[in-house]
């Protein structure tokens, strides 16, 4: 601070001087020229005393080059010229200690949704449900390493649950690696990795039942490491991802989270293209391999899956198709179980574009021979209709017709969800 009012006192006395002489020149513009020259030669003179006396901008530079690219945009706010000189950095250590402080950095957000149902089926739980409380947690550890958690209050009849339902450590290599170890949603297809738990991300109030949570067409879960990245393809777009961890539990809905019950691994891959001059499409396939145990039976799993998607909106467009091949290691019969499902909707242009109108077709069939499932027949559709309230927060409204298996009734219901994220 002294050194600046030095530098100002400077400047004072040479514009004094300049307007002292006795003869001042008689042309403006040479008067103005002599002035520029003897403020030129001042700054050069505070140069010459500030290089004596401090290092130089050299090494002020080169910190600042050394700082994490994820502490960059903070390092913007720092007017132009602050790091010019050694000096300024010396009397800011605060600063750039809170630079240095910047991982880890916590970030939280919130999904929640309120339900109401009433149905035509005997015996089924009518009226409002809370619904689930969702928190998802990411952290930046490092400009490379990231921490992603997601955790679901749920509403049960006896009281909650409480379900780790993604914990993740990644490490991002580059856009074409990205490696990462801990509890996914299972690569499988497109519906379980786009939309996760929070009911505001889907258009729907329910998921397809062949990715049902606590639904065992696919394994939903999945606990162990993840490859995965873009693969160069020009406008093709293509990404993949790899992975290998324990497979389905002792439970053929939950994942082997404190360990494999069979010591055989799974193992998954999935292959998908955004073409670039497309918006908005997606197209891929997944494969999924593992040994299913159960109570003195061994069994051979091979899931395959191909989807085709269209997110514009106008319309929307999702289309998914599975089978789930099941082979006795010691019987050797093998079955195949196949489901689909089909949904349009439609962003209509009135209403400053906040209602959507939705279709679904779904479809499952397992053969009387399947040894690992119970009965998973299913033909059902819903036709439902969305309004966004604002920007985060939105009401459904869906009718649906399901029927399970040939001898089953037809169910007709009502539901109602509000749906939002903080």
């Amino acid at each position: 601070m002294v050194r600046v009012l030095s530098i100002f006192g400077v400047l004072l006395l040479a514009a004094g001087a300049a307007c002292a002489q006795s003869s001042p020149p008689t042309d403006q513009a040479e008067q103005v020229r002599l002035l520029l020259e003897r403020i030129q030669q001042l700054e050069r003179r505070v140069t010459e005393l500030e290089a004596r006396q401090a290092p130089g901008p050299a090494a002020a530079v080169s910190a600042a080059n050394e700082l994490p690219a994820a502490q960059a945009s903070k390092q913007q706010t720092i007017p132009a010229g602050t790091l010019a000189h050694e000096h300024d950095v010396q009397e800011q250590p605060v600063t750039v200690q809170q630079i240095e402080q910047h991982y880890p950095s916590l970030q939280i957000r919130g999904f929640g949704d309120v339900d109401f149902s009433a149905a035509d089926q005997k015996g089924a739980i009518s009226g409002f449900n809370l619904g689930q409380l969702d928190l998802m947690l990411s952290s930046a550890l490092s400009r490379k390493v990231t921490y992603f958690s997601e955790i679901t209050f749920n509403a049960q009849p006896t009281g909650y649950t409480v379900e780790v339902e993604r914990n993740i450590i990644r490490y991002d290599y580059n856009d074409y690696f990205k490696l990462s170890f801990g509890r996914y949603h299972t690569p499988i297809g497109y519906w379980n990795t786009a939309f996760h738990h929070g009911a505001w991300l889907q258009t729907t109030i329910s998921r397809p039942d062949i990715v049902r949570i606590g639904g065992t067409f696919i394994p939903v879960h999945f606990v162990g490491f993840l490859a995965e990245g873009n693969i160069p393809s020009g406008g093709a777009g293509l990404s993949y991802s790899v992975g290998l961890g324990n497979g389905r539990g002792s439970m053929i809905n939950r994942p082997g989270d404190a360990g494999d019950n069979n010591n055989n691994r799974a193992w998954v891959a999935n292959i998908y293209s955004r073409p670039r001059r497309f918006y908005g499409l997606q197209l891929g396939a997944s494969v999924y391999r593992d040994k299913i145990s159960l109570v003195g039976r061994d069994f051979r799993e091979w899931i395959t899956d191909g989807y085709l998607v269209w997110t514009k909106e106008t319309p929307e467009f999702l289309a998914e198709f599975v089978n789930v091949n099941h082979r006795g290691v010691l019987t050797d019969l093998s079955t195949n179980s196949q489901a689909f499902y089909v949904q349009l909707g439609y962003r209509l242009p009135w209403f400053e574009r906040s209602v959507k109108p939705y279709y679904r077709f779904e479809y499952t069939h397992t053969p009387l021979s399947e040894q690992v499932f119970t009965n998973q027949d299913l033909v059902g559709s819903i036709l439902g209709v969305r309004y966004d309230i604002s920007t985060y927060a939105a009401f459904k409204a869906e009718y649906r017709n399901t029927q399970r298996g040939v001898a089953e009734p037809r169910v007709n219901g009502l539901f109602l969800q509000t749906a939002f994220t903080f």
